[in-house]
């Protein structure tokens, strides 16, 4: 049976549109003019989805929207309900997004955004009714691709879960966590098995963009559009066309770069700098960031229509200390890996050693345990490696702020502390930038921002 979608709107000329358009779909197509046509007509909707406008008089303060979305989120709590709004008033799309409305567009839509956010909202909720048939690791392993992704613990099962369930839509996904557990990994997992796996993955770290290139990057330019545009270039957008991109690091965007990738985002279209013919794509949005986005939203740090943009599927990994049975079989398999790169095939790893790892914090993660095994490989004379290589090596390795004794109260600032641990960074690692950033938990670019911050560029020798 075709889903049914209700049309909410007063207006008759956007009825009809809309009508034509879904119905050529093969959606069965229901109309509402006002709030009380709206919940009369939701007793014939069981299933499906509605198209909402937020306005049904002169009035355009959006206030009979939401009156009827929140008695429709009473009536049915889970129908997808999308709503229909100006771009000017986008803020008022948030303000339903916070009472349970699924999504928003804008007017003038793009019908290609348009069906692709109904059939996205149509999948998840169909997903969402679906029950596992397992959900042990091999159950998992039978139905998606998860090769790259190591574990077996109920905190990490219960993500690939939601990235199988996820990843056959077009749903926009968030994917938060510490630093060092594997976001990269998860956001991979999620194109590999969607419908556009043939088609580009497009990787940005928008905390390594500076804010002047950021429409050069994302969106290319011109031959001539300014004085070094010696020759056009293809943003990462139009690479990502048909594609996936995945946006990481994005909480770092600076607020005026935000607004511009809101726009994108929203209306699937962009100009280069220089162009003047608007190019439209088609690409399913992943982003990640180890930052409390939402605490940044009430700050004025980060845009609220963005942030209910880009998280229609949030996901949130778990830090490693609190999945420590995977920590055998990390170890394991960075072992496996290491001992074909440095051709030491006899590598092994005592059981005492397993255990001992499992106890310690990792406030790195993912990322420090794969870098103290490969130190421990490196370092250790025999290939059985015990308790004392990696403690040797733990002893070795700079230590985070975290772990260590606080100073007295007064003698040193948290800039002092930073500085300090850079440097004893910098230090142990030769001045090398990708090891020190990696150890610090930062970015290069991140890394490269403190530097300039303390002065520190010359004893990093860049």
């Amino acid at each position: 049976m075709a889903p049914k979608i209700l049309i909410i709107d007063d207006d008759p000329a956007i009825r009809t549109s809309l009508k034509l358009l879904l119905k050529r779909e093969n959606y069965t197509v229901l109309s509402a003019t006002n709030p009380s046509e709206a919940l009369t007509q939701l007793s014939h909707l069981d299933s499906g989805l509605i198209l909402m406008d937020m306005n049904y008089s002169r009035a355009t303060s959006g206030k009979e929207g939401l009156a009827l979305l929140e008695k429709i989120r009473r009536q049915n709590p889970e129908i997808p309900i999308i709503l229909m709004t100006a771009w000017a008033s986008i803020q008022l799309a948030v303000e339903g997004m916070k009472l349970g409305a699924s999504d928003f567009i804008s007017k003038p839509w793009n019908n290609e955004q348009l069906l692709k956010t109904i059939a996205t909202n149509l999948t998840l909720t169909e997903k969402h009714r679906e029950v596992d048939s397992g959900n042990t690791r091999e159950e998992l392993d039978r139905r998606y691709n998860f090769e790259k992704i190591i574990g077996n613990s109920p905190q990490l099962l219960k993500v690939l879960s939601t990235v199988g369930r996820v990843s056959q839509t077009d749903a926009s996904v968030l994917i938060l966590g510490e630093s060092g557990t594997g976001k990269e990994l998860i956001a991979e997992a999620i194109h590999v098995n969607s419908l556009r796996q043939n088609k580009p993955f497009v990787k940005v770290n928008l905390g390594g963009i500076p804010s002047s290139l950021f429409e050069t990057e994302m969106f290319g330019h011109k031959k001539g559009a300014f004085t070094d545009a010696k020759s056009d270039r293809v943003g990462r957008f139009e690479m990502a066309d048909n594609g996936t991109i995945f946006l990481d690091e994005i909480g770092d965007l600076p607020l005026n770069n935000q607004v511009k990738l809101l726009r994108v985002l929203q209306e699937g279209s962009f100009e280069k700098i220089g162009a003047v013919a608007t190019q439209t794509v088609n690409v399913r949005l992943i982003s990640a960031t180890n930052r409390d986005l939402k605490q940044m939203v009430e700050k004025g740090h980060f845009r609220e229509d963005l942030f209910y943009r880009i998280n229609l599927i949030t996901i949130t990994l778990p830090p490693l200390r609190e999945r420590r049975e995977d920590i055998p079989l990390l170890v394991q398999h960075f072992i496996n890996n290491l001992k074909m790169l440095y051709k030491r095939p006899e590598l092994f790893v005592k059981k005492e050693a397993l255990s001992w790892l499992k106890s310690l914090s990792w406030t790195g993660n993912i990322r420090e345990l794969k870098n103290l095994v490969e130190r421990v490989v490196l370092m250790a004379r025999n290939d059985t490696l015990t308790i004392g290589d990696f403690r040797n090596q733990m002893q070795t390795m700079p230590r985070k702020t975290g772990d260590a004794p606080l100073p007295p109260v007064g003698s040193m600032t948290l800039e002092d502390m930073e500085k300090s641990m850079i440097i004893k960074a910098l230090k142990f690692h030769g001045n090398n930038i990708s090891k020190v950033a990696g150890t610090l938990g930062l970015s290069r670019a991140a890394l490269y921002r403190r530097l300039e911050k303390y002065n520190l560029t010359d004893e990093a020798a860049i």
